[in-house]
């Protein structure tokens, strides 16, 4: 896990190395688009840290990029205090998923996923923000998602928390916008993770329909463009965000959902 390593990256990707010297935080970064976020920001310059509770996952990624690790638990409060401190990049990635009717939804499960998804990155940011404060400049990038911006049913808990992320994202994007950091939510559709190919396996395997079927008649049923957008893509939109040519951008949640919410 050395600069050579690093390095090696950033000329096999053709990078500028726009982020070099920064140190970036990505939490659930040992697969889907955490991974691809964590490579995007290597391939930049940055240092970064990957953050998740699967160790061999995270440290498979991180040594093929030549970068930093650290298994956390993040619905551990104690765990996530210092995760933020010092670095100039915060990527809030980490996230699960529960599906339930609200009247039949386990109250831990509930609390599990806003400790995850809204308290952890709380933390985060607050450790972060005075040595972003400090040197005059900083990045926030939630991975929010189209249900930070619209509901679902039987998904309470997750859009609950989306929604929450979305609203400490849009307060420190305006507390502070005077000290050159800026704090955006990224809300992508569906996104071909190990968690979704998951999810259209276990529907094809009861239902006895083809995967290709339940991609499009079950995923993608209200979206025009019929295919799963790819971790890599979320990750380009991520590094823009970090880079030069977004510094007025702040406040602001982009989705990538292939037009879902423009029905």
């Amino acid at each position: 896990m050395g600069d050579s390593s690093a390095a090696a990256f950033r000329e096999n990707s053709g990078s500028a190395g726009e982020l070099a010297g920064k140190r970036a935080l990505v939490t659930g970064a040992g697969s889907g688009i955490g991974a691809a976020v964590a490579r995007r920001l290597a391939a930049e310059g940055s240092d970064v840290l990957l953050v998740d509770r699967a160790a061999e996952s995270v440290e498979a990624v991180a040594t093929a990029i030549g970068a930093r690790y650290t298994v956390v638990d993040l619905s551990v409060p104690e765990s996530v205090a210092e995760l933020g401190e010092n670095v100039d990049i915060v990527v809030n990635n980490a996230g699960l998923q529960y599906v339930a009717p609200v009247h039949q939804y386990p109250p831990e499960m509930f609390s599990l996923l806003l400790a995850v998804m809204v308290q952890a990155p709380f933390r985060i940011i607050r450790a972060a923000l005075p040595g972003m404060y400090h040197r005059g400049w900083g990045r926030i990038v939630n991975i929010s998602s189209v249900h930070g911006l619209r509901a679902s049913p039987l998904k309470s808990a997750y859009v609950t928390a989306k929604h929450g992320l979305e609203g400490l994202s849009k307060t420190v994007a305006v507390e502070a916008a005077g000290h050159g950091v800026t704090s955006n939510c990224v809300c992508p559709g569906y996104v071909r993770t190990p968690f979704v190919e998951q999810q259209v396996t276990d529907h094809a395997v009861r239902h006895r329909v083809p995967r290709e079927q339940v991609v499009e008649d079950v995923l993608l049923s209200r979206t025009p463009v019929k295919r799963l957008v790819e971790p890599e893509e979320v990750a380009e939109l991520v590094a823009w965000l970090c880079g030069p040519s977004a510094t007025s951008i702040t406040g602001s949640s982009l989705p990538m959902d292939g037009g879902w919410m423009a029905q």
